[in-house]
């Protein structure tokens, strides 16, 4: 069943005022809304994916009066067209935002790689990743896009990031370190780990990457052999077993000799509640600080 947003709702979610979307609707009728029974003005998935593009499209320069000339499938190929070349990271972003609504996975892969290319792995994670991951996320809470999307794109970021990591020629440096890298039982969200993994190798320093939901038991085995200067972990979802205060004291005291690094938007919302000596890292600018120190 397709959503139904109210012009206020895709107003908000295109930028658009509503002022604009009626006069476009009387002159160039685009978009076309539907209308309730008693006559109320709605929109659909379809109009919010075309309005996406539009925006994007008027933003750049581009008359409306033109652009409602040309087909839904024309406006979208101009959009990841222009995103394709273009310097600017909002568009980049919007561009993202619309080839995952239309499930385009060559598009998306376009862009991202276009994005990659002009700024590198780490700017396009920073500046353009996360703020359209947040994007989503304030999308999926609104009901506007279903959480298959979020798994549809999070697996074409991951892929990215692996191969990345993979295509990393290593570099050693004077004072290497050597992180454990993973995330705890009941956490599952893995990109800001993998963009983690991806940073402390890009700095000459070593890390074992042990991925999701990692027990601790596993963790002593492999810290016995290893013997981590650093233990990373990103918490996204806070599905704990136990406490943070709790599950943190227990790392403590299994690996006394290693600093613990939390980060991710449950770590951060809990930081009052963090014992001294955990490390919580806000921003990216923060954790490259601490890597290249």
């Amino acid at each position: 069943m397709l959503n139904r947003f109210s012009i206020q709702e895709i107003s908000t979610l295109t930028g658009i005022k509503a002022h604009t979307l009626r006069i476009w609707e009387q002159r160039y009728n685009i978009p076309k809304p539907k209308r309730t029974s008693t006559n109320i003005r709605f929109y659909d998935d379809d109009d919010l994916k075309l309005l996406l593009n539009i925006s994007l499209l008027n933003n750049e320069g581009h008359r409306i009066s033109q652009i409602a000339k040309l087909t839904a499938e024309e406006i979208n190929v101009r959009v990841i067209e222009y995103a394709s070349h273009s310097n600017d990271l909002t568009v980049h972003l919007q561009a993202l935002t619309s080839a995952t609504l239309n499930l385009d996975e060559a598009s998306f892969e376009r862009v991202l790689s276009a994005s990659i290319l002009q700024i590198g792995m780490e700017r396009t994670m920073s500046e353009v990743i996360f703020p359209f991951l947040k994007k989503i996320g304030e999308m999926w809470m609104s009901g506007s896009m279903q959480p298959a999307y979020e798994h549809f794109i999070s697996n074409l970021i991951r892929q990215k990031l692996i191969v990345a990591i993979d295509g990393q020629v290593r570099v050693s440096q004077k004072h290497q370190h050597k992180y454990l890298v993973f995330l705890p039982e009941g956490e599952t969200h893995e990109l800001g780990l993998l963009f983690a993994n991806y940073m402390i190798r890009s700095r000459g320093h070593i890390a074992i990457y042990l991925g999701q939901s990692t027990p601790l038991v596993d963790l002593e085995k492999i810290s016995l052999k290893f013997q981590p200067d650093f233990l990373f972990m990103t918490l996204t979802a806070g599905r704990l077993r136990k406490p943070l205060s709790d599950y943190i004291r227990a790392l403590t005291e299994k690996f006394p000799e290693a600093k613990i690094i939390l980060t991710g938007q449950y770590a951060i919302s809990q930081k009052e509640q963090l014992p001294p000596d955990t490390m919580l890292i806000e921003s990216t600018e923060q954790f490259i600080k601490l890597l290249e120190e």
